[in-house]
């Protein structure tokens, strides 16, 4: 029964992030067909940021009117509604409507928002949830969240890049003269399936949501599934109305209380052994804590917010390939070097900082290949492709590992150090967003281009 449970918990977690992430390795797919075409990363990446209005107003009601949430009710309602937008999104992603005289992706645009509400909310819901259970099925749940990253880019890996060709057309141009009729000619690019449609990925991914959806109600209704509750789960569960008046947000200092030191898995996360470079972080200076949230600050407006925005444009003009590369792989590095501090943990701020100019170098090579694009340096070269993927899996490992550390090291500073951190993580986010969206969608600063009409000399 004890390892049932640890696969609900996986399954539980592996809902809280898994349908943005599975709408972001199908971008290869999406933006060559779509009209919003290379513009589309960055409308995603607006939208992930304004879906944080639903984390935010489960906090102010909790905050406010305590007792109003219960978080099984909540957390019912949003894998009922992640459910139904995948399935939605499954059929009409490729829909479009005229929005002030343009052809838009509306139906997408709109099921993007609230499966980004779905995963945002998750984040207030889930572990409060989880704290009903005993401390060791925690860390299952984290592996989970990984997994909600690892899986859609293994199916996207599966699914491959699409094909492109170049099919020469002729069509009349609607005028006749006296002995001729008058053709056109011009070369369209069209874009071959992949081993299977986007369509199906989607498909799939409402099976795993409705696997999500059934080990929640596993673990919430399962009587088996109770004895693994805590005994405070346990005064929940024979007292619901005690319970309502819980706040159905996570607290910090709850969550220390696990001491997350009974499993081998996060007794590894805090090493103290002689590769943890850098000495104890307990009581930062005014100095190394500004710094520290600093880094928060930088790491997630370039990895969560600038960078995503112009992905597209980064890879596309090096091909199909690339991006699906890109998508894909950087992908998998983030829930990767989630496990690098089991066994490979730096606490020191300067190393940190360093590897954070590092990573920011990797940025500003992507960066500055998505303002040359449509050509960009080594364009049409099999160097210019490795070097723009490898870039992409390093610039989110080396950032993705400096979120990590710095989290693990303001954990150790207490309640409101996390709470600062998660703050600032949400405003670097948002800041990095809001910033390129402008850039991108009005001032026009990065150029699209086409397969087979482009032309780099």
């Amino acid at each position: 029964m004890t390892l049932l449970v640890h696969g609900l918990c996986c399954m539980l977690g592996i809902a809280s992030w898994v349908a943005i992430n599975s709408i972001w390795v199908q971008l290869p797919l999406m933006v060559p067909v779509l009209p919003e075409g290379w513009l589309l990363p960055s409308y995603l990446t607006l939208i992930i940021q304004v879906a944080n209005v639903g984390p935010l107003v489960v906090a102010l009601l909790n905050r406010f009117c305590p007792g109003f949430l219960k978080e099984v009710n909540v957390i019912y309602a949003i894998l009922g509604v992640g459910l139904l937008s995948c399935l939605l999104l499954s059929l009409f992603w490729n829909a479009t409507l005229v929005v002030a005289g343009e052809l838009r992706s509306l139906p997408l645009l709109v099921l993007a928002f609230f499966l980004a509400l779905v995963d945002c909310t998750s984040s207030v819901t889930f572990l409060p949830f989880m704290l009903r259970l005993r401390s060791h099925y925690l860390p299952t749940y984290f592996v989970g969240e990984g997994l909600s990253g690892l899986i859609p880019s293994l199916l996207a890996l599966a699914q491959g890049a699409s094909q492109v060709k170049c099919v020469n057309s002729t069509f009349w141009n609607g005028t006749i003269t006296e002995s001729t009729t008058q053709l056109s000619y011009e070369i369209r690019t069209v874009y071959q399936e992949p081993l299977y449609s986007t369509s199906v990925f989607f498909l799939l991914l409402v099976g795993m949501l409705f696997g999500c959806f059934v080990s929640f109600t596993f673990l919430d209704r399962f009587p088996m599934a109770h004895l693994q509750y805590s005994p405070e789960g346990r005064l929940a569960l024979a007292a619901p109305s005690l319970d309502s008046k819980r706040p159905s947000t996570i607290d910090v200092e709850q969550i220390g209380e696990f001491d997350i030191q009974e499993t081998p898995i996060t007794q590894e996360l805090t090493p103290q052994f002689g590769r943890n470079f850098g000495a104890s972080c307990e009581g930062l200076s005014k100095v190394r804590y500004a710094g520290a949230l600093l880094l928060v600050f930088w790491a997630n407006s370039l990895t969560n917010g600038v960078l995503p925005s112009v992905q597209s444009y980064s890879s596309l003009p090096y091909g199909e390939m690339a991006y699906h590369l890109v998508a894909t792989l950087g992908a998998i590095a983030n829930p990767m070097v989630c496990f690098v501090p089991k066994f490979y943990a730096c606490r020191s701020q300067v190393i940190l900082a360093f590897l954070t100019l590092i990573g920011t170098a990797f940025g500003g090579y992507i960066l500055a290949m998505a303002a040359f694009s449509p050509c960009p340096l080594l364009v049409n070269t099999e160097m210019g492709v490795f070097l723009i993927v490898l870039c992409w899996v390093l610039f989110t490992g080396i950032l993705t590992y400096v979120k990590v550390m710095v989290g693990l090291v303001l954990r150790q500073e207490g309640r409101m150090a996390m709470l600062w951190c998660g703050g600032v993580e949400q405003i670097g986010s948002a800041v990095g967003a809001f910033a390129m969206f402008p850039l991108i969608n009005i001032y026009s600063i990065f150029t699209s281009g086409d397969p087979c009409t482009t032309v780099c000399h």
